[in-house]
């Protein structure tokens, strides 16, 4: 099941709404939050099973394991507290690696001429984002940032929690831990996590959805004929596409979050407004960032001692992160060296104001380059695209100028859309009633279009759920 969807729009939200409120009532009468807690679960369980049914109880064993492992952790001496955390890093490297990683590694091994039958073992969704909550948990137990969870529902709501299970961002276990018990819903919190639900709906449906089909239409088919051109339009419309959904989802899970009591932290800050590869990434994806930078390159000596080589290492486990495929590895490879360069070059010139136009244009064509990386998992595709890119020529056909000219108002749209439009809004529109009006106006139009769009609609899978 997604958020972008008819039946999760009018069906699951709210029937969970419903028996949620009821939840709220009986806590009122016994006190405490177990009753909206159990519904969430209950919920939660029911919107990834909807999909894989079987992976419910991996997910749940996952939970288990790190339950045990956290309460050894906080009650241990410290060489049983090592013991215990070891195992449960273990535990879930294990899990992670063998549904995502166990093909990749069977074929490696079938190519270097051994014999060795693939396993052929599909992805759970959602299982990347929810073991790497799960490590975060015990590593933020160990170093007693966080006190271990004593109730298994609990923890249990924290990693299976249907806004962000599938897609993120992944949500640090100290950022909610106080709210799992002890929550609030102020009138602030509902609108504007409607608000920021409606938008990322917005972002999905009408940007996202509608732009895919002309990345499919020219990178899908990719041949011989394409032209420089036509590969160009191509990328630059699964760049917005990426973007467009996974922020999209990203809005989306916040928005659900904040409407029931929790605060969680931005995933994306305008990433395409940035002036070095180094700032990029400092606004796309954070949370990702952020548990690379303090569970690895922090403790692997950060900006202290080789840093370089710290960067690399980060980088490289941010590709395969991504996929069990050669070009998320030579993706993320790609952005590593960039961002260890960077730290001796461009980040330095960040300061000047006059450069900053050009440090923009440099990086998003460095960060263009890295998509059509990150799109073909085929090499001789990948090839052949960056081959068409740059030696094709061939003007502008027939295709691209339709797909240019047919949609002039989506591109518009999703240029527009990639400023910080929500700051600007801020700023711009001091009245809190005005700024309500506007807010609910932008959300009717946005639902109105939303559901005519999704109507009907045949494809419309989040990227994310994929890695």
């Amino acid at each position: 099941m997604v958020f972008a969807d008819l039946f999760f729009l009018f069906g699951f939200l709210p029937a969970f709404a419903i028996l949620y409120l009821l939840a709220k009532v009986l806590d009122k009468g016994f006190g405490g939050f177990h009753a909206r807690n159990f519904i969430l679960v209950l919920f939660s369980l029911i919107f990834y099973a909807w999909g894989e049914p079987v992976y419910v109880f991996l997910m749940l064993g996952c939970v288990l394991l790190n339950y045990l492992a956290g309460l050894v952790i906080d009650r241990a001496d410290k060489g049983w507290r090592t013991t215990a955390l070891v195992f449960g890093l273990v535990g879930n490297i294990a899990i992670l690696g063998t549904f995502k990683y166990a093909n990749f590694i069977a074929s490696l091994l079938a190519q270097a001429g051994l014999q060795v039958t693939n396993p052929e073992i599909s992805l759970p969704i959602g299982v990347s984002f929810y073991t790497f909550q799960s490590i975060s948990y015990l590593i933020d137990v160990y170093r007693r940032e966080s006190p271990a969870q004593k109730r298994f529902t609990n923890l249990l709501l924290y990693i299976s929690m249907f806004p962000q299970l599938i897609a993120g961002p992944i949500v640090r276990y100290d950022t909610v831990a106080r709210e799992i018990t002890d929550r609030h819903v102020s009138a602030d919190d509902l609108a504007e996590g409607l608000y920021r639900f409606f938008l990322g709906l917005g972002k999905k449906v009408i940007i996202a959805n509608s732009i895919a089909d002309v990345c499919d239409r020219l990178l899908v088919p990719l041949n011989e004929q394409t032209t420089s051109l036509g590969a160009l339009v191509g990328l630059l419309a699964f760049a917005l596409q990426i973007y467009f959904d996974f922020s999209g989802y990203s809005d989306m899970a916040i928005g659900i979050g904040r409407c029931l009591g929790f605060h969680f932290k931005e995933n994306f800050d305008n990433p395409y407004c940035c002036t070095s590869i180094t700032d990029f990434w400092r606004r796309w994806h954070i949370s990702l960032g952020s548990f690379f930078r303090d569970y690895v390159y922090i403790p692997m000596g950060g900006n202290r001692r080789h840093q370089p080589l710290n960067i690399l290492v980060v980088w490289f486990l941010t590709g395969l992160w991504h996929g069990a495929s050669w070009n998320f590895i030579i993706w993320g490879l790609y952005f590593g060296v960039i961002v260890a360069l960077e730290k001796y070059t461009v980040v330095k010139l960040e300061k000047y104001l006059w450069l900053r136009p050009l440090l923009h244009i440099y990086s998003l064509v460095l960060v263009l380059l890295g998509w059509g990386v990150f799109y073909f998992d085929d090499f001789d595709k990948l090839l052949l695209f960056y081959r068409q890119l740059f030696t094709a020529g061939g003007g502008l056909d027939f295709l691209t100028q339709s797909l240019l000219m047919n949609k002039l108002w989506l591109w518009v749209l999703a240029v527009v859309c990639c400023l910080p439009l929500r700051r600007w809004l801020r700023m711009a529109v001091k009245n809190e009633t005005l700024r309500m009006i506007t807010r609910l106006v932008v959300s009717v139009v946005i639902l109105a279009v939303s559901i005519t769009l999704l109507v009907g609609a045949t494809n419309n899978p989040f990227l994310y759920t994929r890695f």
